[in-house]
């Protein structure tokens, strides 16, 4: 399941271009119209999908993303839901990785090793759990390197040269570079660090490294491809889909792609 993931970074590399990643809350705000905006992505510019697996205390995450997981919650998403979203999405594509995106207590309580194999079997490429530090992931680690699938773990700017090297441990397909402390969708301030945070990442761990954490705008990415692998959106993508619709949000999926693109 990682050969997506590298083939991915590796064609991107050979046009010297950059990742565009789009988060989307799975079931929000319902699975029909979820499963329209995941299955239209790649065809709006989408490299690689975040697809968020909602959680009723989402310590990490802003109000919009909140809110999303909320809604799906409410709609009747389970996890069961995700795995079966990203199954009817393989039927159209087989090439786009999908990364799934949440919380530590919703996989434990499945437990690892079938929250593994049912990742594997509807084509999920890998996951980034928040709020399970790599001092507490051996075990869903092992899991996912029977299975294939890339855990990938989060640095910050408090990530300091001391522990980086534990972080990026055990990481694979690329190493998610979140651009600022606090919340979800928030406003940036460290954006102008990002070319030094980014560097120092990819001599620690020879991987892509992907940026995310309060970009919302065209501009704000097109600034960011020019030092990362990859750049994430997903705040501003989940309030267009909430507050305009389908339409809207992928309209400003494209404009955000285009930008990414260069």
């Amino acid at each position: 399941m990682t050969t997506r993931i590298n083939e991915t970074f590796k064609n991107l590399k050979q046009t010297d271009s950059t990742a565009f990643v789009a988060y989307i809350m799975g079931g929000d705000p319902d699975r029909v119209v979820s499963q329209k905006m995941l299955n239209a992505l790649p065809d709006n510019g989408v490299d690689i999908i975040e697809l968020g697996m909602p959680f009723t205390d989402p310590a990490a995450d802003g109000p919009i993303i909140e809110e999303a997981g909320l809604r799906s919650l409410k709609a009747g998403t389970k996890l069961s839901t995700i795995f079966e979203m990203a199954s009817e999405f393989r039927k159209i594509n087989t090439t786009t990785p999908i990364i799934i995106m949440g919380y530590c207590n919703p996989v434990h309580h499945m437990g690892y090793d079938l929250f593994s194999k049912k990742a594997k079997a509807s084509g999920i490429d890998g996951a980034i759990i928040v709020d399970l530090p790599p001092e507490e992931d051996s075990e869903l680690r092992e899991a996912f390197n029977l299975n294939d699938l890339a855990l990938i773990r989060l640095a910050t700017p408090n990530t300091d040269k001391n522990r980086l090297p534990r972080v990026v441990s055990g990481t694979k397909g690329f190493v998610y570079y979140v651009s600022m402390t606090g919340i979800t969708g928030a406003s940036s301030d460290n954006l102008n660090s990002v070319p030094e945070q980014v560097h120092k990442i990819k001599q620690a761990s020879k991987l892509p490294v992907v940026v995310g954490f309060g970009i919302k705008t065209p501009d704000d990415a097109h600034k960011i491809s020019n030092d990362a692998d990859g750049v994430v959106v997903g705040s501003a993508i989940v309030k267009e889909l909430n507050e305009k619709g389908v339409e809207a949000a992928l309209g400003l999926v494209k404009a955000l792609a285009k930008a990414v693109h260069k």
